[in-house]
């Protein structure tokens, strides 16, 4: 038995074998033992040793599978990933140690290591080897499938002929997939489950044309065509993989090989049901196909008016134009070749009514008005409420057309438009006095957990841990000991923890239980960066947190405070003047010096109320003097300046190729000197001069926590993410967006900065930072502080620069639109309009004109053309862009006179 194990230790899998091909099932189960404690004694080696191991590793593998018996267990030590290497295993003599085995318990084994999913394809070779001579079924798990097919895709004979005297060496030799499916025993049993796997395999997929000889559309069709599989079984397989759906690249192989079967009419007709469900509800490019086929049956005569009005009302509703302009041309050509069929097809047709694109609408218009008889009274009825759906200029046409046809809205026209707005979002109050010790502990708690909290909470957790800390210091630390049990910084035994490690009511929490030595919480101790860009202004921000925080901890120490000073008032960080004053005058009469850090973090974040100042000025302190002269003059924020700068997008390509460079809009903020000469110096870099030039790397998720600490001063604060917003438009950045819409909510003024973020973000690339954008545009709105007119300068301006794009535009603005915010809209697009007018030629510049269309027919009379759209509209042609233009100036004429 030594002898066997010395073996293995060694690496020697030819003797292992040979020791073990002559033992009984029950001499080889007492092997087992000192094979599994060789297993755990490798499992200790370390990774130096381990690299070495692998003759051994090999032979450990060989001999546990040859000496278990039991399936299962087999399975198991065969499939385990610690005995496996990179290198390819030796299948053939592992399968001829187990060849002498039963022919059920190979098939079980075998099956049971197709169930695998992680190891079932290196496995495939083995699981064939012993399945051989079972006479048992193929497993039909999905990792044995695409298995399979890999393997008959990839497989090679050899070919050992030589004219040398030399040992004939095996040549791999491709054989054509036609051979190997012919003589696989497997094909008629596995190709029905190439339809069934979750994903296709892949290797179903690697072809350039699917009629191509050798590759699997081609050769499944072959099958068909020569009964080795039925073709029946091919197209109902396929038609079922089709309506469970998937990605497009996952239905390419399944329509390929419906064009490669080339279905018959019948075969067609038989499956209308699933093609009209396709058509409804599958990915763009499989609907195209399924529109097609379905057009192939209507030519052929096989498709009854019913079934295309069913079709109809399903792909009519696809927001694809290419899919709806092709059904209505079907739709026209059904309607003149049937003019009774006209009361089944034409309700079908007014589903495009609804449409999102004008001159689908009016196609559709127009293909009911070609097809209606002046009897049809009753056809007229039910088609009017449909009506409704279209565009105010059509609606008009299809009111002489209908009928009386009511406003959706609840009026007549556009004569009483009313614009309709969200509501501004509404502020919280975020109080802390009067909550419980057990509030605050289990506030804490949870925050322990958390990886990004926001400001609201922070600062609620802060502000409570110093009030209770304050009262009984002694009694918040007991209730807080079991609450942060599982903190490792929290137990008894842990000595002082390190505070550039714990969060903000971490830091204050570890205070409180006497874990932090006070000399590391020093203001003169540097507070090191979280992020690769330590000068970035994230990373600034972040530090004017962590500072008081620290602060706030070493007070709980040395000489608590009894509250905070710069609590905000609201959740979005605004701090309330008058709140400001009674905690100083609070202060005053407890004779409590306030911390610099908390007292500057106030400023920073009181709403400037010049009226308050005298209260502030009366306090007779330092700090209400500095209060008073913040609310008047020295808390305004500096003017930014603008130009164009001309920056490169980045390094070379991999190819060689230089990136181009793209010009942008660069915003600079001058000194502050206020902040660099009186505030603490962890606040200075607030105060110096920035350029949005540079985008920096840090750490993505607390961007939103970082607005409550200039939350009066969106200005600055637009300017810092301008470059993250530009990166959305002309890169693939995404996500700043959602600042943007938060940012928006915050107070001081909104000015030129806070537009151009706006504008620059309703032209990013991705749809939800373009849906932030729009939330921002509207919440500026509901509250009376968008300038219309300087966010459409500001679009024009992008616009030309190429650093917003016309389709994306659109698809913002109609989301905006699409709220009741008509009127709002079409204001800055007036003025943006004459930017893609004087190209012409820009990508979505009909689109854009379409939304313009729609904001003027909405609200009514008021402004004149604005400039290129009369020349627009002259051209000749059923251009997108000429069709917009006109529709534009034919609603502006009509409602102007």
């Amino acid at each position: 038995m030594n002898t066997l194990l010395d073996a293995v230790r060694t690496g020697r899998c030819d003797l292992v074998t040979a020791l073990i091909t002559p033992l009984t099932a029950g001499e080889r189960r007492t092997l087992l033992p000192e094979l599994t404690a060789l297993r755990r004694e490798i499992r200790t080696w370390d990774w130096s040793r381990r690299w070495d191991a692998e003759p051994t590793l090999r032979a450990l593998h060989l001999a546990g599978a040859a000496c278990h018996t039991g399936p299962a267990a087999a399975a198991s030590w065969i499939a385990a990933r610690d005995l496996r290497d990179g290198r390819t295993r030796d299948t053939a003599r592992l399968a001829a140690l187990l060849t002498a085995r039963d022919p059920a318990w190979r098939a079980d084994v075998a099956h049971r290591l197709a169930a695998r999913t992680a190891t079932v394809e290196d496995d495939y070779p083995l699981i064939r080897a012993l399945l051989h001579g079972t006479g048992a079924p193929a497993p039909t798990t999905d990792g044995f499938v695409h298995a399979w097919a890999r393997a008959t895709t990839t497989s090679t004979d050899t070919d050992t002929t030589t004219t040398t005297g030399r040992r004939p060496r095996p040549r791999p030799r491709p054989c054509p997939l036609r051979v190997a499916l012919r003589e696989d025993p497997y094909t008629a049993e596995l190709v029905p489950r190439l339809f069934e796997t979750t994903e296709p395999a892949p290797s179903l997929t690697w072809y350039d044309n699917p009629r191509t000889p050798g590759r699997w559309p081609a050769e499944l069709a072959h099958l068909a065509a020569e009964g080795t599989v039925q073709r029946r079984t091919l197209l109902t397989g396929t038609v079922g993989r089709l309506l469970r759906g998937g990605r497009t690249g996952h239905l390419a192989f399944y329509t390929d090989l419906l064009d490669v079967l080339d279905l018959t009419t019948d075969e067609r007709a038989e499956h209308t049901a699933d093609w009209i469900a396709l058509a409804a509800d599958a990915p763009s490019p499989t609907a195209g196909r399924a529109q097609q086929t379905l057009t192939a049956l209507f030519e052929a005569g096989r498709l009854p008016a019913d079934r295309l009005a069913e079709m109809s009302a399903a792909v009519l509703f696809r927001p694809e134009k290419k899919l709806v302009r092709a059904q209505l041309v079907l739709l026209g050509k059904a309607l003149r070749r049937d003019t009774e069929d006209r009361h089944t097809l034409l309700p079908a047709t007014a589903a495009a009514f609804g449409h999102p694109d004008t001159a689908l609408q009016e196609k559709a218009l127009k293909l009911v008005a070609a097809h209606l008889r002046p009897d049809d009274d009753a056809l007229r009825a039910d088609l009017a409420p449909d009506a409704e759906q279209l565009g105010p200029a059509l609606r008009r046409t299809a009111a002489t057309l209908l009928g009386a046809i009511a406003d959706p809205a609840g009026g007549t026209g556009t004569d009483g438009y009313e614009e309709t707005l969200p509501a501004a979002p509404a502020r919280r109050p975020l109080t802390t006095a009067g909550r419980s010790v057990a509030e605050t502990v289990e506030l804490v708690a949870a925050l322990a957990k958390t990886d990004a909290p926001t400001a609201e909470e922070t600062e609620t957790a802060m502000d409570l841990l110093v009030r209770h800390a304050h009262q009984d210091r002694t009694a918040l630390a007991a209730a807080l000991l079991p609450a942060l049990a599982d903190r490792h910084w929290a137990r008894e035994d842990a000595g002082h923890a390190d505070p550039a490690h714990l969060s903000a009511p971490e830091l204050l929490a570890a205070a409180v239980l006497g874990r932090l030595d006070p000399a590391d919480l020093s203001p003169r101790r540097p507070i090191h960066g979280r992020g690769f860009g330590q000068h970035c202004i994230h990373d600034a921000l972040q530090r004017v947190t962590t500072a008081r925080a620290r602060e706030a901890a070493l007070r709980v120490l040395t000489a608590p405070l009894p509250f905070l000073l710069a609590t905000p008032t609201w959740d979005c960080g605004t701090l309330e003047p008058h709140d400001l004053i009674t905690r100083l005058t609070a202060y005053a009469r407890q004779g409590t010096t306030p911390a610099p850090a908390d007292f500057a973090q106030a400023l920073l974040r009181v709403r400037r109320d010049p009226q308050a100042a005298a209260a502030a000025d009366a306090l007779a302190t330092g700090e209400g003097r500095r209060l008073a002269a913040w609310l008047t003059a020295d808390g305004e924020p500096a003017p930014h300046t603008r130009h164009v700068s001309d920056q490169d997008r980045g390094p070379r390509a991999w190819w060689g190729a230089q990136r181009p460079t793209v010009r942008r809009i660069v915003l600079e903020i001058p000194e502050h000197l206020v902040i660099q000469k009186e505030f603490p110096a962890v606040f200075h870099p607030l105060g110096r001069p920035r350029t949005d030039t540079p985008r920096c790397w840090h750490w993505r998720g607390q961007e939103l926590a970082h607005l409550a600490v200039l939350p009066q001063d969106r200005e600055t604060q637009a300017v810092w993410l301008l470059p993250d917003l530009t990166g959305c438009a002309i890169e693939e950045g995404r996500g700043a967006g959602e600042v943007l819409s938060r940012l928006a909510e915050l107070g001081g003024p909104a000015g030129p900065a806070l537009h151009l973020a706006v504008a620059t973000g309703l032209g990013a690339r991705h749809a939800e930072d373009r849906l932030a954008a729009v939330d921002a545009l509207l919440v500026l709105a509901a509250r009376r502080e968008l300038d219309t007119a300087l966010l459409g300068r500001d679009l024009a301006e992008l616009l030309r620069l190429g650093t917003v794009k016309p389709n994306r535009l659109a698809d913002a603005a109609r989301t905006a639109a699409a709220t009741g915010a008509y009127a709002t809209t079409w204001a800055f697009l007036a003025v943006a309009l004459p930017a893609v007018l004087a190209d012409g030629t820009a990508r979505g510049a009909g689109e854009l004109l379409a939304v313009a269309a729609d904001c003027v027919e909405h609200r009514g009379p008021g402004d004149p053309l604005p400039e290129g759209l009369a020349p627009a509209a002259a051209r000749k042609g059923t251009s997108q862009l000429a069709t917009q233009a006109r529709r534009l100036h034919t609603a502006l004429t009509a409602t102007t006179g």
